[in-house]
């Protein structure tokens, strides 16, 4: 299965933002174990870029993103994208990207922690942890 992650999911992951990191950790597990196939948006890679840079360091940032390289593929993000974006009756434009970077990468469904933002979804959206809930066949 292709999901997409919000940039909040990667979060809790490697912050270990309780009580929502478990959840995460299982999804960053079963992508390891190619159980799926995870996408993070290209905003998603800079925000955590900033983010872990600030908080651990040049190197340790540094570490984070080429993990995340490892792990992930990249949604896609171009003109298209924005631009279909804009289109979107979503209230944050962010989650508008994310959404259409999703749909244009494959993805079945969005992971995040805000889902409420993504009420105007094409596709299936959910929190990590009714993800996991949705898909305990995959072994997650």
């Amino acid at each position: 299965m292709k999901i997409l992650l919000d940039t909040n999911v990667v979060l809790d992951h490697f912050l270990e933002r309780k009580p929502f990191a478990h959840a995460a950790g299982l999804i960053f597990t079963a992508t390891e174990q190619r159980k799926l196939e995870t996408y993070v948006g290209a905003t998603t890679v800079t925000t955590i870029h900033y983010l872990a840079t600030k908080s651990l360091g040049s190197k340790q940032g540094r570490s984070v993103i080429e993990r995340l390289l490892r792990l992930f593929e990249l949604a896609p993000l171009n003109r298209t994208i924005l631009a279909s974006a804009l289109l979107l009756k979503f209230s944050d434009f962010e989650d508008a990207v994310l959404h259409e970077a999703a749909i244009h990468s494959g993805a079945q469904a969005i992971v995040t922690r805000e889902c409420k933002g993504f009420e105007n979804a094409n596709l299936s959206v959910y929190s990590a942890d009714e993800f996991i809930v949705a898909y305990t066949s995959l072994n997650l």
